[in-house]
């Protein structure tokens, strides 16, 4: 395996994210107690993030517009101008949390900028990726930023075209099965899996078996050795 591109995800892979959404989550359904017990809320809510990712797409925008709907589905004509406006504030403090890096994630990404350029290849709202991105000190260390509306296997096609290499030259890391592992592997890449604890239902999937191009990790800084190994 001779890798010459690094694509890597960035909410749970570089930084942590669904801790602040099941935060964010939770809160909601203390809000909606009154109404409905707590598995039924998040049923309503998984629902409704799911029937609203064509229209909205991912991040925590279009999150907060599903709590909303939520909302109103279950609490119906009891919903109060104060429920709507505290659904509203916890939208807001879930855009504006700290960033807050994986334990060794400069010198992990160093060790990989040695190997190959770096892209990161992340889905959600265009603005709040950029900021996330910012805060995180670790823009300078990627030659390519991709934030889409969702990752697919043409999504990485495009991609590997743009830099000029085949697919089986670069390699995939993230924390989603299905937005980060199958559409790199369907695309002929290889493909490191970093699971993360929390992670959103919506992008688990079956795990391939004995792929030669796959590999599951306990973390990113595992990924040099790993590409070291297999070369």
């Amino acid at each position: 395996m001779t890798i010459k591109l690094i694509c890597l995800d960035a909410d749970d892979t570089l930084w942590h994210n669904m801790r602040h959404f099941n935060a964010t989550e939770h809160a909601l359904l203390d809000m909606l107690r009154p109404f409905a017990e707590a598995d039924v809320t998040r049923e309503r809510l998984i629902a409704c993030e799911t029937r609203n990712l064509p229209l909205y797409g991912y991040g925590a925008k279009g999150f907060t517009l599903s709590m909303i709907e939520t909302a109103v589905e279950v609490a119906g004509e009891k919903l109060s101008a104060s429920m709507i406006e505290g659904i509203l504030a916890a939208g807001r403090a879930l855009l504006a949390h700290p960033v807050e890096l994986f334990d060794g994630m400069e010198v992990t990404l160093r060790a990989l900028a040695q190997v190959g350029p770096l892209v990161l290849v992340t889905k959600g709202d265009l603005l709040h990726q950029e900021s996330k991105l910012a805060a995180s000190g670790l823009g300078d260390l990627f030659s390519g930023i991709e934030i889409v509306s969702d990752k697919k296997a043409d999504t990485f096609r495009t991609l590997f075209t743009r830099f000029g290499i085949a697919p089986e030259e670069a390699v995939m890391a993230g924390d989603s099965m299905r937005s980060d592992i199958l559409p790199a592997l369907e695309a002929g890449a290889w493909a490191a899996f970093i699971p993360q604890e929390g992670a959103w239902s919506h992008e688990s999937a079956r795990a391939p078996s004995d792929h030669a191009r796959f590999v599951q990790l306990e973390r990113l800084a595992d990924l040099p050795g790993w590409i070291a190994s297999a070369a």
